[in-house]
């Protein structure tokens, strides 16, 4: 058995924690902000924050080209704090809240798949985390 390789992508949003976890856990909000490019985007999500809970969100190319479903069960859900969960092909990402007055560190850890290369699954999650950003420094509740 190999060992699962684990990647670690991080950003810090210009936003209070508070906003930062709402922004990130909320669909209405999901559907806004997770895609890793201008081409994509996310028509649909649902989510059961708590652990257990299920959520499950659709990504697509933007022409229906190609799309796929991302989703999975929450282990741990720690409020403005930590999300965990396992994917549905038993990967485990970790998501830590370091919230600091008007600033928010969010680093993301997951289990590396073995169908691309690290380094493409590391600027594909980063692309998202940093749209995330954009969004929700952009955006005013």
């Amino acid at each position: 058995m190999e060992t699962v390789k684990k990647i670690t992508v991080e950003t810090t949003v210009n936003a209070p924690v508070e906003k930062v976890w709402e922004y990130w856990t909320e669909p209405t909000h999901i559907t806004k902000w997770n895609s890793a490019s201008e081409d994509w985007h996310t028509p649909f999500a649902e989510n059961d924050l708590r652990p257990g809970g299920k959520f499950s969100s659709r990504m697509e190319a933007k022409d229906g080209s190609f799309g796929f479903d991302f989703g999975g069960v929450y282990d741990e859900v720690k409020l403005h704090e930590v999300i965990a969960y396992t994917l549905g092909d038993g990967r485990k990402v970790k998501i830590t809240f370091k919230g600091q007055e008007n600033e928010t560190e969010v680093i993301e850890t997951f289990d590396a798949e073995t169908e691309n290369p690290i380094e493409f699954q590391q600027q594909g999650w980063q692309a998202i985390l940093d749209n995330f950003k954009k969004y929700a420094e952009q955006t005013n509740s």
